[in-house]
């Protein structure tokens, strides 16, 4: 997916975060945090199922690539962990605080880098719905909560 500067509003809170040379981050890329250096959602191994895949994700999320990075990079990148951002989600109705977590590809096999889908749970979550929605479009406006600078989703507070 090419660049898309997904902010929209709120602080953004940002860190800079180191990223290892082989790794490839895109602005909007939703990103975790592998003992040192930030990976976008796709590059975490698969852990079997969607739920499983969003708990890991959500247990290390870092925020969303306000940077990006290409292959052979070794500069760090400046990361949101705060903030309202809009992304590509399937559609229909929301309601502000829904639960949202990254999205899973088709084949079940990886996380999507710039897509999120609804969850039950706040330890799947990486943001809640931050605009009421009814037969909305496929996109969503998410208030973002790095699990690693924030503490996450449960208990976190909206921006500001």
């Amino acid at each position: 997916m090419a660049d898309r500067m997904r902010w929209r509003y709120g602080d953004t809170n940002p860190v800079v975060a180191a990223v290892g040379a082989a790794t490839e981050i895109e602005i909007g890329d939703l990103l975790w945090q592998d003992v040192d250096n930030a990976k976008p959602a796709a590059a975490q191994a698969d852990q079997g199922s969607e739920p499983a895949n969003q708990e890991e994700f959500a247990a290390n999320f870092l925020g969303v690539a306000m940077q990006r990075s290409r292959a052979g990079d070794t500069a760090p990148v400046r990361v949101a962990t705060t903030g309202v951002f809009e992304f590509d989600a399937p559609a229909g109705n929301r309601e502000l605080g829904d639960l949202m977590g990254a999205a899973e590809n088709a084949a079940g096999t990886a996380l999507r880098n710039q897509q999120v889908a609804p969850v039950m749970e706040s330890r799947y979550a990486v943001g809640r719905i931050a605009r009421r929605e009814t037969n909305s479009p496929v996109t969503a406006l998410v208030d973002i909560r790095s699990t690693v600078m924030t503490g996450g989703v449960y208990g976190g507070s909206p921006s500001a």
